[in-house]
């Protein structure tokens, strides 16, 4: 057998198996998992924050995904060029006077955009607690609590 039929029949089992796999296991989970032991100084997994607690969301994505599916209550706040940066500093710090926590989120674990948010919104130095969701959007999303979205077991 030359090696181009030996790496076609390797490639077949490998696919057989995979494809087998996938049948009975079923598709990977691909859920957010958040261990409070890893986190980054000012992040925060969901799970740590109580339901009762009163907290300023803000959404650091582009503002049709917040209009789209945000977190109903949330506000905006992104980094985009043609948005009104002082606006969002003008409604930010009127709300920070009444609820002096702020979470910061935007799409899912990798995004940096909700960290230069929270890094703005301290440097008005508002007194106000800020930290940065670990997941984003897709944590909030998993846990049912965005626009359009059900609990995933």
């Amino acid at each position: 057998m030359n090696s181009i039929g030996q790496l076609a029949a390797i490639g077949f089992i490998s696919l057989t198996a995979a494809g087998g796999t996938f049948w009975l296991k079923g598709p990977p989970a691909r859920t957010v998992i958040c261990d409070p032991a890893t986190l980054k100084p000012d992040e925060i997994c969901l799970q740590q924050i109580s339901p009762d607690q009163k907290i300023l969301w803000v959404d650091a994505r582009h503002r049709k995904d917040w209009e789209k599916n945000g977190l109903p209550g949330s506000v905006l706040w992104n980094l985009d060029s043609e948005e009104d940066m002082q606006a969002f500093e003008a409604d930010i710090a009127t709300r920070i006077m009444e609820t002096p926590r702020v979470i910061v989120y935007c799409g899912d674990e990798n995004c940096g955009l909700s960290r230069q948010v929270a890094e703005r919104i301290r440097s008005l130095q508002l007194g106000a607690e800020v930290s940065v969701l670990h997941g984003g959007w897709r944590a909030l999303s998993e846990a049912g609590r965005t626009k359009d979205s059900s609990p995933k077991s």
